[in-house]
């Protein structure tokens, strides 16, 4: 595990206990989505905060005046401490680690849901009830279109994959085939 995985970890556990105390959890978690989309969906913002130019005390003042108001107390301080130890790339790794201490402790499970379409909330629904009992956890989905499936879905929960594509299911009938074939 490298350096900065670690610290991540360290930063997203001791900003999950704080949102824990301060029951604001799952709100932890949505500032943290935004703040991390808005400093890395903008090319000119990213090259801001990242630039060894500008002082960390302009980014922190920059980024205080912008957030303000618009994130909770914990989720300003993390990321002005970020800046400020000179860490701000660890924030999508942080948001990552938040996650999955937020998930064990409330009992969630992230599913990355392949499809070859884009599924409508029933459809995430009924894929979410399906494994939920399967991991005796609540399912958070995040769909992903993959032509290449012909059909059917394929579901990566943790380490574990679920292949129920055509395309998977006609590469175990090749395997077969070759198996009697040999």
């Amino acid at each position: 595990m490298s350096r900065d995985t670690i610290v991540a970890k360290r930063y997203a556990k001791a900003l999950f206990e704080v949102a824990l105390q301060q029951q604001q959890v799952l709100e932890v978690e949505q500032e943290l989505v935004a703040v991390v989309s808005a400093l890395t969906g903008d090319a000119d913002i990213e090259k801001f905060i990242v630039s060894p130019n500008i002082s960390d005390e302009v980014k922190q003042n920059v980024l205080h005046s912008s957030l303000d108001g618009k994130v909770s107390e914990p989720v300003l301080r993390t990321v002005l401490l970020l800046i400020e130890r000179g860490r701000v790339e660890l924030l999508g790794d942080l948001l990552n680690d938040y996650r999955k201490i937020q998930g064990e402790s409330l009992g969630i499970a992230d599913a990355r849901v392949y499809s070859t379409y884009a599924l409508n909330d029933e459809e995430k629904e009924a894929v979410a009830r399906q494994f939920g009992g399967r991991v005796n956890k609540k399912i958070r989905i995040e769909n992903i279109v993959d032509p290449t499936l012909l059909g059917g879905l394929k579901v990566a929960i943790g380490d574990t994959i679920y292949d129920g594509s055509l395309a998977g299911k006609l590469e175990r009938l090749e395997q077969s085939f070759n198996r009697r074939v040999q």
